[in-house]
């Protein structure tokens, strides 16, 4: 979920999704519906009316490649070409500029700021300037393609997960002060998952953040930054292919293989650095609705709402405190980037 001012009419919370082909709002929706076509698209609508606000043509976009730059600008990762598209938020409708990269671009992220904008091609990290359009450096420690990269919220840090199992944390200012022909080394290496990394996020709170990592091992995980301590290790009865915190940090938010969405208490006594998450004992902090693997997930600010995607070619809105989905987006095409 995504928070954009000024471009819409003013501050306001919406869904920024992207996927191809045809969009019409399904059962749930509170019986409105509305309907966009086009060979892929990225559309924007309104979180608590489901109202659609603007639609933006061109192609799919990859997983973890959908990102604001600066509330003025739309950017996706186009899915196995090697550009990106950008958008202006303010002209509806409209095609596509495109960004050529130096391959396909499988994960996207932009600073907090605006200031610089990231890549993931292959197995090499792209660190952009926005003002100049400067390549400012080519980070070379994963083993494996990206997979996601994440900033904390004051633009210091970043996190880069890949397929190596790895998760690396690095300092923006020594990524940007390093002499030319050296490399930087990274702040901490997260190397406690045994398969591949499919998603991580930073909490709030800069370099003293949490940020909580996904893998295909069926855990999710959550660290301290600072540190670069192991605080919590959860374990699932499937594969977690997404994860979120909302804004308190109270819960963790797991999306499943199976399609099932699982909410894991961050404040529950006593605390464990690691515990499994038994279905069959903890119904009631489980989202059902999904009929595939969820890709992707984000938390309202005011933590009442969760926006959910899947490969189930749908995006839901659900309530938090009830576990009832309130609202079903049909997306046709495979993947959907939220």
């Amino acid at each position: 979920m995504a928070v954009a001012g000024g471009g819409f009419g003013g501050p306001v919370e919406v869904a920024v999704v992207a996927a191809a082909g045809e969009t019409s709002l399904g059962p749930g929706s509170g019986g409105s519906s509305s309907s966009s076509s086009g060979s892929g698209c990225c559309s924007v609508w309104e979180v608590s009316s489901g109202a659609s606000v603007a639609g933006y043509r061109g192609g799919c976009c990859a997983p973890r490649g959908l990102t604001l730059l600066g509330g003025e600008h739309l950017l996706g990762a186009q899915l196995g070409k090697a550009c990106v598209g950008a958008w202006e938020l303010q002209r509806k409708d409209q095609l596509q500029q495109k960004i050529i990269c130096p391959g396909p671009v499988a994960c996207l992220t932009v600073a907090p700021d605006g200031l610089y904008i990231l890549a993931g091609i292959a197995e090499s990290i792209y660190l952009w300037e926005v003002s100049s359009g400067n390549l400012l450096a080519i980070l070379n420690r994963h083993y494996q393609d990206l997979s996601c990269l994440a900033f904390t919220d004051d633009s210091s840090h970043f996190l880069s997960g890949a397929k190596d199992c790895l998760v690396i944390v690095w300092s923006l200012y020594s990524v940007l002060q390093v002499e030319h022909g050296q490399s930087p080394e990274p702040r901490h290496v997260w190397s406690r998952h045994s398969l591949p990394i499919t998603d991580l996020c930073c909490g709030v709170g800069g370099p003293l953040a949490r940020a909580a990592t996904a893998s295909l091992d069926q855990t999710a995980k959550l660290w301290e930054i600072s540190s670069g301590n192991l605080l919590l290790s959860v374990i699932f009865d499937v594969s977690i292919m997404s994860v979120t915190l909302d804004l308190a940090e109270y819960h963790m938010f797991c999306g499943g293989l199976d399609g099932s969405i699982f909410q894991v208490d961050l404040c529950s006594w006593p605390v464990q650095r690691e515990r499994g998450f038994q279905s069959e004992q903890e119904n009631g902090k489980i989202f059902k609705g999904h009929r595939n693997q969820v890709t992707c997930l984000s938390v309202s600010t005011d933590g009442s709402l969760l926006l959910s995607g899947s490969h189930d070619e749908t995006v839901r809105l659900w309530d938090i405190q009830s576990k009832q989905c309130l609202r079903t987006v049909n997306y046709k095409g495979l993947y959907a980037s939220v």
